[in-house]
């Protein structure tokens, strides 16, 4: 039995040194397990109101973390696969892998990055936690998106292997091309593969070998046999292919990756040649590999079809997808059709513990697992099979592990099962019931313990139509500014909450939206009873104006600037979604993706 070591031990480290073995041996911890579990390290978060907030739906929340994967970057990956124990439901066995990655042009086409967004506070806690930057950028593994690779590709041609194709019938000109080539590699193939014997007969094969234009590959003689089409790429690999064992072509592509010529290498045994194809097919995957590079792992993922459990899933999935698959949608609709043909299951930790009653006040996975800590017993042991390599503690593998170790107590709580079995006889259900169900996490601090039995829950639904957003004011705190409101509209005498969205902007939320459309209405047409409230140069404008915002990347602007401008551009039709006229106010903004699936 493999020798095991406490969870907190070690997790692998993976650089580009042993990147491919680290795969392979990935790949094979990944058919043992039923679950992956995934947390990243980037370079900065969401600050102000680009954070994702109680009064966003679930179409602007997607368009913040659109913003944020688009800015940072990636520095840590950690991917855990993992399995509750067959024998005992109290162990989980994972394998942690720590991948660090960088975005390094080591093609020289430009790709992936040659620029990025950084946050001081944000890389200074990294290091306090121990993050090896040195390691990160010197060594870590770069990567091309799919969309990226595609287009560098274009731009790096490498002569390949093709299988022929079935011909269709011959025309003249194809026989008369096909006598010709033929004719031309038999006589240049005849000088190596038939030696002379005398000196005259030597001098006269070089004389061949000179006249018909005689290359090398590598130490192996080779020819060049140029082409006009891709019919006469198929003639000669067929030439090839029914004549000839010891010849081996390999097509040769221009700088716009249209094959112009086959290069035929001869091969002096049968030996020789399994060598040579072995050669060119590992030249191919090491390019491949550049191409790639940690997007291996992401197709990893992908072709496995394990669910993926994380944490705060909008934030990096919409990471994922922009680095490693292509550019992000427009729309939250276009995202969920985008991110499903990648991952048909992702399990969003924050959702599944709102399942039992008190954790849906939790505001983070520390304060999750405090509490089923305190208050069930759960015992949940983490068992880390012993792996060959470089293996240390980072905060990014701790936060997998964590990730790894609720997920797994949940589950037994709430009897989930990967293959939907039950021991006791009791109901069972499947992880696909908690699938694709997000909740971004920015707003919640990171403390290390909460009370949960202590906090209210005053999570209720809301119609945008309720919500107004008032800016103009500065150097008040809300309770001050809620003071000054009321003696400014009568409107403000009804019931109505207050929260400072940043320092510039608060959101006024209404218990009627009439109250709300009422106040929009008697600013639109300057009403005299609002008199006051322009002498003292507030402004306020409805959810559309902030959708807007959103849509037209005012990010850089403090919340105030982009309202400002947004409303001050003309109306236009707006894009629609299911579920967009709703926010869950003053709770952890759940967001059912599934309403987005219908594609």
């Amino acid at each position: 039995m493999a020798a095991t070591r406490a969870a907190a031990a070690s997790a692998k480290q993976v650089t580009r040194k042993n990147f491919p073995e680290s795969l392979r041996e990935l790949a094979d911890h990944m058919k043992e397990c039923d679950y992956v579990a995934v947390a990243a390290l980037k370079t900065g978060a969401p600050t102000g109101w680009r954070r994702a907030l109680p009064v966003d739906t679930a179409e602007t929340a997607y368009l913040k973390a659109k913003f944020a994967a688009e800015s940072f970057q990636p520095l840590h990956i950690a991917v855990c696969p993992f399995r509750v124990d067959a024998t005992s439901r109290s162990t989980v066995v994972a394998y942690p892998y720590n991948f660090h990655l960088f975005p390094r042009d080591e093609l020289q086409v430009g790709m992936p990055s040659y620029s990025f967004s950084c946050q001081s506070s944000y890389l200074s806690s990294m290091a306090r936690d121990g993050f090896d930057f040195n390691m990160c950028i010197y060594d870590g593994i770069s990567y091309l998106s799919r969309v990226q690779e595609s287009l560098a590709r274009q731009k790096i041609v490498i002569p390949h292997l093709r299988q022929p194709s079935p011909s269709p019938s011959t025309s003249v000109a194809d026989s008369v091309f096909t006598t010709r080539i033929k004719s031309r590699i038999q006589h240049w193939r005849k000088g190596y593969a038939e030696p002379s014997k005398t000196a005259d007969d030597s001098l006269v094969n070089s004389l061949r070998k000179l006249i018909l234009g005689g290359e090398s590959y590598g130490s192996r003689p080779s020819m060049s046999v140029d082409v006009c089409s891709d019919r006469q790429v198929q003639l000669v690999l067929e030439i090839i292919g029914h004549t000839f064992d010891d010849l081996v072509p390999l097509v040769v592509p221009d700088k716009s990756g249209v094959a112009r010529a086959v290069r035929v290498i001869f091969t002096s045994s049968a030996e020789d040649k399994n060598l040579l194809l072995m050669d060119i097919r590992k030249l191919e995957d090491e390019h491949s590999f550049k191409f790639r590079g940690f997007r291996e792992v992401v197709d990893l993922l992908s072709s496995s079809q394990k669910p993926i459990i994380s944490y705060n899933c909008l934030s990096d999935l919409t990471m994922i997808h922009t680095k490693f698959i292509g550019p992000l949608p427009p729309n939250m609709h276009e995202f969920m059709c985008s991110l499903r043909m990648v991952f048909s299951s992702v399990v969003d930790i924050g959702h599944l513990w709102r399942e039992i009653g008190p954790l849906r006040k939790a505001k983070n996975i520390q304060a999750a697992l405090s509490y089923l800590q305190r208050q069930y017993f759960v015992p949940m042991e983490i068992e880390i099979p012993q792996q060959d390599g470089t293996n240390s503690v980072t905060k990014g593998g701790e936060y997998v592990l964590k990730i790894t170790k609720l997920f797994a107590k949940l589950s037994k709580l709430l009897n989930i099962s990967p293959k939907c079995q039950s021991q006791s006889g009791e109901q069972c259900y499947s992880v696909e019931d908690y699938c694709n169900i997000f909740y971004p996490g920015c707003m919640a601090a990171e403390c290390h313990d909460v009370d949960c039995t202590n906090e209210s829950d005053t999570t209720r639904t809301m119609s945008t139509d309720c919500v107004l957003f008032l800016w103009g004011f500065s150097g008040i705190s809300a309770k001050e500014l809620r003071s000054r409101l009321t003696r400014l509209h009568h409107v403000f005498s009804k019931d109505f909450e207050l929260r400072l969205l940043d320092k510039t902007c608060s959101a006024l939320i209404f218990r009627s939206s009439d109250a709300a459309a009422g106040l929009l209405r008697d600013i639109s047409s300057e009403s005299p009873s609002l008199n006051d409230f322009f002498s003292e140069g507030l402004k306020a404008a409805g959810f559309d104006v902030y959708r807007k915002a959103c849509r037209s990347g005012l990010w850089d602007s403090d919340l105030a600037e982009a309202l400002e401008s947004a409303s001050s551009e003309p109306a236009t039709s707006t894009l629609t979604g299911h579920g967009s006229s709703e926010i869950y106010w003053n709770s952890s903004l759940k967001l059912d993706l599934k309403e987005y699936l219908e594609c």
